[in-house]
């Protein structure tokens, strides 16, 4: 909920461009800024119109205190900075961009002081709304590409610390498929939106010893299953038959442009999760093997995911067993302020 008597979002200090909140009338603009950076740099991944379209909706983190745009003389934007943050949260996460044209010249600088400035003051926020004395310490977290150096190197001479690496993983659909069935009493069943919340229920068990994951709430969760890219028919939810109760899950989604940005079609994992009390089943593997016969059937080249390098399951050794490889790196980055 969005309090009239919040303080205004800090301004930003680079006085070349013009800086407001972001809007919903900005989308277009906003999306431009992203894709010309994104032309220059290229992302595995960048946000585009429908993405924005979501985040603007968004209650628990409202763009018009929480991102911000810079304008050229001529009305051009050139850089922006978000902001998201749970209420009840130990971090908050910072996104921001710059146009190429407008490198080199302090922008970045500007908006990282404006990310810690917002931060300073959400954490401010959410201790007074939880009637604590002692608010914890606030914390920005930004994740950058590897080959991202400039950005990298601004990032560790602004005083933050590496403090996990991410792995994209790729397992071409050309090589043979395994064979994985699920054991007795398991069940697969198509994603439907009447699951939502019994796999919102499960994914928090299943992450609630992943490091850095927070509890997804409804409207976090929305983001997920309504995503642009999500694609059910690509997912699956494995349940147990006798009760019906949700036991894993593997939600995909599939970006078109990627054939054109990145040179191959790929069904991409975004969640894979097994509850703990059946972990040890062989549930996790039937999951991605059913995931790549559905990317296959597709027409897709390849099955991609992201996982945490240090993850607490042995994803990564499980990844390698089905065939994955690791492609490129992520790095979270923190500062304590």
């Amino acid at each position: 909920m969005t309090h009239n008597h919040a303080p205004a979002a800090p301004a930003v200090g680079f006085p070349d461009l013009h800086w407001r909140p972001v809007s919903e009338g900005d989308l277009d603009s906003w999306a431009a800024l992203i894709a010309r950076t994104a032309a220059v740099e290229q992302p595995v991944w960048f946000e585009r119109r429908a993405d924005l379209e979501q985040i603007v909706e968004s209650k628990k983190n409202p763009i018009g205190q929480n991102a911000v745009l810079g304008f050229d003389s001529e009305g051009v934007s050139r850089a922006y900075a978000r902001l998201t943050k749970n209420q009840d949260g130990d971090k908050a996460n910072g996104f921001c961009a710059v146009d190429p044209q407008w490198q080199r010249r302090g922008v970045g600088s500007a908006l990282l002081w404006w990310l810690e400035a917002r931060t300073r003051q959400r954490f401010a926020e959410d201790g007074s709304v939880q009637g604590s004395d002692t608010p914890a310490q606030p914390r920005l977290r930004i994740f950058i590409e590897q080959k991202q150096q400039h950005q990298c190197a601004l990032l560790e001479e602004s005083g933050y610390e590496v403090v996990r690496y991410y792995n994209e993983m790729h397992r071409p659909l050309s090589a043979p498929l395994p064979e994985a069935p699920l054991a007795d009493g398991l069940e697969f069943v198509r994603m439907e939106p009447g699951l939502s919340e019994s796999l919102r229920l499960a994914h928090n068990q299943v992450f609630a010893d992943h490091w850095g994951s927070e509890p997804r709430d409804e409207e976090s969760w929305g983001f997920v299953v309504n995503d642009p890219l999500a694609r059910p028919d690509l997912s699956a939810v494995v349940r147990e038959s006798s009760t019906g109760e949700v036991v894993g899950y593997q939600l995909a989604s599939h970006d078109p442009e990627t054939a054109v940005t990145r040179g191959f079609t790929e069904g991409y994992t975004d969640l894979l999760g097994v509850r703990r009390e059946f972990r040890g089943r062989g549930i996790a593997q039937a999951l991605l093997a059913d995931a790549m016969r559905r990317f296959a059937a597709a027409g897709m080249d390849l099955a991609s995911l992201d996982v945490d390098s240090d993850n607490p399951t042995g994803a990564m050794a499980l990844y390698r067993k089905m065939g994955y490889a690791p492609v490129n790196t992520s790095l979270a980055w923190d500062k304590v302020l």
